[in-house]
């Protein structure tokens, strides 16, 4: 028997289909995967902290921070400081103060070609200074009197100095002089270290001090007494510090070897006469030269000493202290 068909009907309700929309849902955040991720435990769990417990971790990022911040000012004045002290360094090498005045009288050829005045630091370079002044005076016994001038390159001009034995030699001791270098050594290192950048600028007067190109002693096996002894050999003479040179342009290749004692203040065109005079050509780039330099043939040596040595007679006639 069919039912009512009043009793099957239903209220009718709408029926809606939603379509799937473009909008991109937001991803999952870490912290909300943790709690589905079997390897993770619960966010609660990992967030459940006493107060206790966060002040001290509160304080103790606190601490770090500051710690940072100090280092971080302590560096900044560590820089700063040595900045200042760079600068100031920078600014005493620049601006030396004079404490005496030389002269040397040159001629070139037996014709007068004037007066060169050099004014020395005697506050930043003492012993330099003192050694110098002594050889122009002539109170060390010996003097530049009538030494030449021996090498003339394109950015500076050398002269002789004096003689480590000979006539030299004996009038030195005869003073007491010493003509050793280790003062002067010790005083270019102090000045190297202090003073950054060119040294031997234009118009600037050094005296050699050490020669860089030096190759190291040799050690060979002596027999002394029946026993074999290893001994050093010395190759080469170091300079004996009376060598002076005058910079005609910035000269960074003498650094090395010069300790700068004052500059010309007077004169500087007599320096550039000199300097246009004709040289020995120099021919370090011949085969045969390089052959032989390298075998340590002697006539290579000889060959090498007179590069660059003038043609003309370029003599100190007279020197001496003004002040």
């Amino acid at each position: 028997m069919l039912q009512n068909p009043r009793t099957l009907r239903t209220s009718p309700q709408p029926f809606t289909f939603n379509l799937p929309t473009h909008t991109s849902t937001p991803s999952p955040s870490s912290f909300q995967l943790l709690g589905t991720t079997p390897h993770f435990p619960i966010l609660k769990q990992q967030c459940r902290l006493s107060r206790r417990e966060l002040a001290i971790y509160s304080n103790s990022c606190l601490m770090l921070l500051l710690a940072d911040g100090s280092r971080a000012r302590a560096e900044d004045v560590t820089n700063s400081d040595q900045l200042g002290q760079s600068l100031t360094n920078t600014h005493s090498c620049t601006e030396r103060k004079p404490t005496k005045q030389v002269f040397f009288d040159v001629s070139v050829d037996g014709e007068p070609a004037g007066r060169v005045t050099i004014e020395l630091y005697g506050d930043d370079v003492p012993v330099g200074v003192e050694r110098f002044s002594k050889i122009v005076s002539g109170a060390a016994g010996i003097s530049y009197r009538r030494k030449e001038f021996v090498k003339i390159l394109p950015n500076y001009v050398q002269h002789g100095g004096l003689r480590s034995y000979g006539v030299d030699a004996e009038l030195a001791n005869k003073t007491g002089s010493n003509l050793a270098t280790e003062n002067l050594v010790e005083e270019w290192e102090r000045m190297y270290e202090k003073c950054p950048g060119t040294k031997n600028v234009a118009g600037s007067v050094g005296i050699i001090v050490r020669d860089p190109s030096k190759p190291p002693p040799k050690f060979k096996l002596v027999a002394r007494l029946g026993k074999l002894e290893i001994d050093q050999e010395e190759v080469g003479t170091d300079p004996n510090g009376t060598e002076f040179v005058i910079a005609t342009k910035d000269s960074p290749e003498l650094d090395a070897s010069s300790l700068v004692i004052g500059r010309v203040v007077g004169g500087m065109e007599v320096v550039q006469r000199i300097s246009e005079v004709k040289t020995v050509q120099e021919n370090t780039s011949s085969p045969y030269f390089r052959v032989a330099k390298l075998i340590g043939d002697k006539r290579a040596v000889v060959a090498e000493r007179g590069f660059n040595r003038p043609y003309s007679k370029v003599v100190v006639t007279n020197c001496g202290v003004i002040q």
